[in-house]
């Protein structure tokens, strides 16, 4: 087995994995401060 190839393709899915993640809350941080402003938004909405 090439264990070195599988960790490469492990890590490169992972990496992949936390930018998704990153992505995702950037996005909904965005859209937090687009629907709440500078306000402060009730929890719930």
């Amino acid at each position: 087995m090439d264990y070195k190839e599988m960790y490469l393709k492990l890590f490169e899915a992972t990496e992949k994995a936390i930018n998704i993640l990153n992505e995702a809350q950037r996005n909904c941080e965005e859209r937090y401060s687009e629907v709440c402003g500078d306000s402060e938004c009730e929890e719930g909405n």
